[in-house]
């Protein structure tokens, strides 16, 4: 816990060679309520969607036995296929693990799938991409609503999806419930974009909150999205925090991080959660 907050640990910040039942132990052993599990652009995550009942079953033994939940999805993998693309193959793929995402999701127990803000990333962004991410929107939600599985837009490191009032168009558009934002701190920050008057206008739709360090894009030095250490970086923790409590935030943190080939996942988890943990103390003493 934080505070009152249920308080999660993204997967990709602890061991990847862990198998379920020994990731899940490390996620009770070092604090967290809960885990957000990875389906990203590697062969090896995908295929978790497509995987059979005893494969989910084996997920869900190990965090019971280990008393923590998965309460959410990380669904980046649409980087790799996303919506917006040029080519039918890859928004018919988009479409295709979706729609297994949200089954994966169901049968594990999963609440929210946060969502990757991209039209496309690894081609150009044009008026037709834009179009076609928004058209996928409105589609993805009447998905969710079928399985009532949130989906929870994040805050990105492309300028479609910088800022939570950019999310807010396509909300006030396609007007589901099961449509929210998931905003992220650090990449919110990394844009110069004052991140408490951003959190203040989408309140009312945020459905769980990114805690991580970022560098600020400045005129000549593009922003550092990832793998800034804790405390090394613009992040205003403390005035984040405080100002969701002000704003009376009652839903989950995540602590997003990556873990390093031979470096000790515990005690990097384990000094970023006591960094955390001192930024909402000093919130609330401010």
């Amino acid at each position: 816990m934080l505070g009152k907050h249920l308080l999660g640990i993204y997967e990709k910040a602890l061991a990847a060679e862990d198998d379920w039942y020994q990731r899940m132990a490390k996620v009770k052993e070092l604090g967290f309520d809960f885990m957000e599990i990875s389906i990203d652009e590697t062969d090896e995550r995908l295929s978790r969607i497509y995987a059979g009942d005893e494969e989910i079953y084996r997920i869900q033994d190990a965090a019971h036995k280990a008393g923590v939940f998965i309460q959410s999805l990380c669904l980046s993998v649409h980087r790799r296929f996303p919506f917006g693309s040029a080519d039918p193959a890859t928004r018919a793929k988009a479409a295709e693990i979706m729609e297994k995402a949200l089954v994966f999701a169901d049968k594990l127990g999963v609440r929210v799938i946060q969502l990757a803000g991209y039209d496309v990333y690894y081609e150009p962004s044009t008026d037709e991409s834009k179009k076609r991410y928004e058209e996928a929107m409105f589609w993805a939600a009447s998905q969710a609503a079928r399985y009532q599985i949130m989906l929870g837009t994040e805050i990105m490191d492309i300028e479609l999806m910088n800022c939570i009032r950019k999310h807010l168009v396509y909300e006030n558009k396609i007007q589901s419930p099961w449509y929210k934002v998931y905003p992220d701190v650090g990449n919110i920050s990394a844009w110069g974009i004052d991140p408490l008057d951003d959190l203040e206008a989408g309140i009312h739709s945020i459905v769980g909150v990114h805690l991580k360090d970022t560098l600020c894009k400045t005129a000549d030095k593009p922003g550092v999205f990832k793998d800034i250490p804790f405390g090394e970086g613009c992040v205003d923790f403390v005035g984040c925090l405080k100002k969701l409590e002000d704003l009376g935030y009652t839903g989950p943190y995540m602590i997003e991080m990556w873990h390093k080939k031979g470096q000790d996942d515990r005690a990097n988890v384990r000094a970023a959660k006591a960094f955390i943990e001192e930024q909402y103390r000093r919130a609330m003493e401010a």
